[in-house]
């Protein structure tokens, strides 16, 4: 009788999780960008690299993905995750605060090299208007992945091509919504009526949009704000998967994506006050499940068609970059980047995208494009990723030999309106003391960003506009959600000792050059706190008794600036003595 297991596709599971535990540390030890080391691995075990020699060795199928339905399953997991990551990045504060390069270059970016992409389909095959107008607009897309990790490595993400670059990947993330109804809709349509019938589907997957939008974001926004209050880690990861398959199964329910399903979960709760937490609970996986993904994407390259058609896949490749790179530069340019950054930019975004293995897919699922076509697209994206890295460095050298003198008066412009979102005072902890300090720095036009553990608080506090988040900022890793490190100073109010002092260590460990303020109970909290690297130490106790002194002398008769003077007096005394050491207590 043959053994039935009751876990399907185990060996498929259980070999990809060994292949990230080793794979994943070994890629950051060499410093080799992980989605080009996922898109290696994944060719090299799937069914078109050592899988065709599983028949022959048979020991080779216990090391590799010879089968198409393991592939498949992880392939889903990985797609919902990766849409949901995205969606997670894309708020509406992120997109306003950089708007005219969003909505500007990324708009202008997105459809000139759609039609500079479809013409050169139609130029050079015989494919139909229809299938070039959809494969020019998944090609105009750019690896987010890719891109913004290798700008991590290059600690480029806060410069003025950084922050250009991120704005325009943001509106192609926003650009996947269309094109996926656009596909839907081309799919349920056939002869002389397909406008028509492609107008009416995207209307109708409009209205399915927004109702899950608004129904689905008072929903989840209400279950968060319940069960957040009981702060247990466990909810919150339940909350988050329930989010993201239950608005993907409805999505799929109303005849749209389960992927465009999860890019909405993740946009519904980047508007929340809980967005910061979402990002900290998924930091562990996201590496796994974006490995997941792009493993999976390797195993989908046949290196049989790269034998093959070695030149001409080649010419395909360097075509692709070439035109995204021409309009990227062109754009980044007119923005008032200097020609060098430009270059580097174009560059850095002529590849093909992520998207495009979603997209591809869906598309050739719903008998909208033939499936030998979208095999080949998959492989010259997937080749242009492989390339990337290298052109991130020649572009790199080339922006730094040609425009280092220029750098600093060409790009302040651009520099001064994408900083925008950038170096805010952090509050942590959002009670009276935090919220006093708010109202303060609001009146003197400084901006800030607060954390706050009390749910209800901080949905009420998100809903009157003040840019409050749960979240607990002891944890340094939330802190470099908002760029800590940049920071003009981080402010800690809890009235919690243990906790005051555990957030004072792990940002002076992750930030040792932030300014720290620290609220503290008494003398001895205070100089804890102090010897344990807060910059400035603020006691209750003493506040509250020279405050009390100095009206007490005021109405001695004493003048003002003489109080003042012997109040800071005591102020200076006091922040010597906290790094004096602690005088030793009566023996037993």
């Amino acid at each position: 009788m043959q053994e039935q297991h009751a876990f399907p596709f185990l060996r498929e599971i259980l070999l990809f999780l060994i292949l990230s535990g080793i794979l994943i540390p070994t890629l950051q030890r060499l410093r080799i960008n992980q989605v080009v080391g996922f898109l290696a691995v994944g060719t090299l075990v799937g069914p078109f690299g050592l899988g065709l020699l599983a028949g022959d060795i048979p020991w080779l199928a216990f090391l590799t993905f010879p089968r198409d339905q393991g592939i498949s399953m992880l392939a889903e997991i990985g797609v919902l995750f990766l849409m949901f990551m995205i969606g997670l990045e894309l708020s509406a504060a992120r997109l306003w605060a950089m708007r005219r390069w969003v909505f500007g270059a990324g708009t202008a970016q997105v459809i000139l090299s759609a039609i500079l992409v479809c013409t050169a389909l139609l130029l050079a095959s015989s494919l139909d208007t229809q299938t070039a107008i959809i494969l020019g607009l998944v090609l105009s897309l750019s690896s987010t992945a890719v891109v913004m990790q290798l700008l991590a490595q290059q600690q480029a993400t806060g410069s003025p091509l950084g922050q250009a670059t991120f704005a325009i990947l943001m509106l192609q993330d926003l650009a996947v919504v269309p094109i996926l109804l656009l596909i839907g809709a081309l799919g349920k349509g056939g002869g002389d009526g397909v406008a028509m019938l492609a107008l009416a589907t995207v209307a109708k997957a409009a209205v399915a949009i927004a109702l899950i939008y608004l129904v689905g974001g008072r929903v989840v926004h209400k279950l968060f704000r319940s069960f957040a209050a009981h702060r247990q880690p466990d909810v919150f990861m339940a909350l988050i998967l329930l989010s993201t398959f239950g608005i993907a199964g409805l999505s799929a329910a109303a005849g749209l994506s389960m992927a465009l399903g999860a890019m909405i979960a993740g946009l519904l709760l980047a508007e929340t006050e809980f967005r910061h937490e979402v990002e900290l609970m998924i930091e562990p996986f996201k590496g796994l499940l974006m490995g997941l993904f792009f493993m999976t994407v390797g195993m989908s390259i046949d290196t049989r068609q790269v034998l093959q058609a070695p030149l001409v896949l080649a010419a395909c490749v360097g075509a692709l970059v070439l035109v995204k790179a021409l309009v990227v530069t062109l754009l980044l340019r007119a923005g008032k980047l200097p020609w060098g950054r430009a270059l580097e930019g174009g560059l850095l975004l002529g590849q093909g995208g992520e998207f495009a293995f979603v997209a591809i897919g869906y598309a050739m699922s719903a008998r909208v494009l033939d499936p030998a076509l979208g095999a080949q697209v998959m492989l010259v994206v997937g080749l242009s990723l492989f390339i990337t890295p290298l052109l991130a460095r020649l572009g790199r050298a080339i922006g730094e030999r040609h425009d280092s003198a220029r750098h600093a008066a060409l790009a302040d412009g651009s520099e001064h309106e994408l900083a925008s979102a950038r170096g805010r005072v952090i509050i942590a902890g959002f009670g009276r003391v935090g919220q006093q300090l708010a109202k303060l720095l609001g009146e003197q036009n400084i901006p800030f960003v607060a954390f706050e553990c009390d749910a209800k608080l901080v949905s009420r506090l998100h809903a009157e506009g003040k840019p409050v988040y749960f979240g607990n900022a002891s944890r340094p890793e939330l802190l470099r959600r908002v760029h800590a490190g940049e920071a003009p100073a981080i402010v800690l109010t809890m009235d919690h000792p243990a906790s005051a002092m555990h957030a004072v260590r792990g940002i002076r460990r992750e930030f040792p050059h932030a300014r720290l303020f620290v609220r503290s109970r008494d003398e001895k909290h205070a100089r804890a706190l102090r010897l344990a690297g807060a910059s400035v130490v603020v006691p209750e106790t003493l506040e509250a008794s020279l405050q009390l002194s100095a009206f007490v002398l005021e109405a001695m008769g004493l003048d003002e600036r003489l109080v003042d003077g012997i109040v800071d007096h005591e102020r200076e005394l006091f922040s010597a003595r906290l790094l004096e050491p602690e005088p030793p207590g009566p023996r037993a």
